[in-house]
């Protein structure tokens, strides 16, 4: 057999392989249903066993691959792939902060208007780069900010707003995109939670300077690791990648070199005059690239996205049907898609209604018991984590509602692993368990 021969043999018995693997069928209150998780093919195995078999460990064809066709599908002109969502943001507000950036830019002692109520790392690079998180309060409807109060929240020291779509359910972009030329600010779209989502039929993540995703199995399409920082102006793609790759001025593809054609013509900073290019910095950098192997399955994923989005929009309405269909939202305030939007959904937010004598705590830990799997909105409020103790922040106004998703919300799943039997026995198990919980309180 030749090599392209034994080639196709090792991707056929892959695919061979991954479709003979038993998957154990669903036995309700006995197979644990996770509130999030992955979901792949024969596809993505020979996709993965392909990548491997060039033995390319870092990026390669397939990152190259996978940034075009990334960029094209989330409707921006680059992609930067990186190692999570989390250093994507940290990447998407170093290059905000870029020295070579043109015109604005973040500096450290600005401020940038943020929310609580969500995942720490979307906040966390305004605080690594000297800035003061400002925080506001969101809407109990949409869990995402209050736009009036943002509005509110602009001050002389404001730079810019860096802000997740929460759970999938888009922010009103378009309003703070206004704000922000208005101002003269910055903006950040954390949609890590939200690919596909839209608003006034245009695509989350295009609203801002720059936009970041994560490919976590928990999301909506995954490469296991990874994430990428999507822009339209190519000096930030150019500043980004510099940051990723070490902080080097150089931007030859790994294994390659001279693409300048002047490697060695060069005189930046304080060098002497043809230093090698492949070891001059114009940033202070990391290590953040992916491998090909990564990159790999997410070009097969990709493929799969709109399927996986239109499952998660199914499984919310089933809930919602559902949850209506047996008086449970008497008990719990039902997530609203804000107006305007189509949700791309990662999850299902249920916070018990004020007066309710259901205790949140209690009740997750019952879910759990009987294999029904929960989380909360990530950090509840981020200004009460131990993490956050010793950091300089402000708030505007009162963080009323960011409290109670802190004290009373939880979520459930949406994923596409999640089908009709799964969701039945997720909301009678609800259902069962909210009962108790009344009882118990009024016993």
């Amino acid at each position: 057999m030749t090599l392209d021969e034994q080639r196709a043999e090792i991707l056929r018995l892959s695919r061979a392989y991954h479709d003979a693997r038993q998957v154990a069928p669903f036995e309700p209150g006995v197979t644990y249903i996770p509130p999030s998780g992955k979901v792949m093919d024969a596809d993505d195995c020979e996709h993965l066993v392909d990548a491997s078999l060039d033995m390319w460990l870092t990026a390669g064809r397939y990152a190259d691959q996978f940034e075009a066709e990334l960029a094209a599908k989330f409707g921006r002109k680059f992609a930067k792939l990186t190692v999570s969502g989390s250093a994507a943001n940290l990447l998407a507000f170093a290059t905000l902060a870029s020295p070579r950036r043109r015109g604005r830019r973040v500096r450290p002692g600005d401020e940038v208007i943020t929310v609580a109520a969500g995942f720490p790392t979307t906040v966390t690079p305004i605080v690594q780069y000297g800035c003061t998180p400002v925080f506001v309060d969101v809407d109990p409807a949409t869990h995402n900010v209050d736009v009036d109060l943002l509005e509110a929240a602009i001050g002389p020291k404001t730079a810019a707003v860096m802000i997740a779509h929460s759970l999938g359910n888009p922010f009103d972009a378009a309003r703070v995109a206004a704000l922000c030329k208005q101002h003269g600010l910055l903006m950040v779209e954390d949609c890590c939670d939200a690919f596909g989502a839209t608003l006034n039929g245009q695509g989350v993540g295009t609203f801002g300077d720059v936009a970041t995703l994560s490919f976590y199995p928990a999301h909506h399409i995954t490469m296991g690791e990874g994430g990428a920082v999507l822009m339209n102006s190519a000096l930030d793609a150019k500043n980004c990648e510099s940051l990723r790759d070490w902080g080097r001025d150089c931007y030859c593809k790994p294994g390659m070199d001279n693409t300048c054609n002047k490697r060695f013509g060069w005189k930046l900073g304080q060098l002497p005059k043809g230093y090698d290019h492949k070891y001059t910095y114009s940033h202070v950098g990391y290590n953040l690239k992916v491998s090909d192997m990564q990159a790999a399955v997410g070009v097969s994923q990709l493929k799969k996205l709109d399927r996986f989005i239109a499952a998660r929009r199914e499984n919310f309405d089933r809930l919602t049907r559902g949850l209506r269909d047996r008086g449970l939202d008497e008990h719990y305030l039902l997530p609203q898609a804000t107006p305007g939007s189509d949700p791309s959904w990662f999850g299902y937010l249920l916070t018990v209604r004020d007066g309710n004598a259901i205790d949140r705590n209690v009740l997750v830990r019952e879910l759990e018991t009987r294999k029904v799997g929960t989380r909360l909105l990530f950090a509840g409020n981020l200004t009460k984590q131990p993490a956050f103790a010793d950091v300089d922040y402000r708030v505007v106004g009162e963080l009323t509602h960011t409290d109670k998703i802190m004290n009373d919300a939880f979520w459930v799943g949406v994923w596409p692993g999640i089908d009709q039997p799964r969701v039945d026995y997720m909301l009678d198990t609800l259902a069962d368990v909210t009962r108790n919980c009344l009882n118990r309180a009024y016993a």
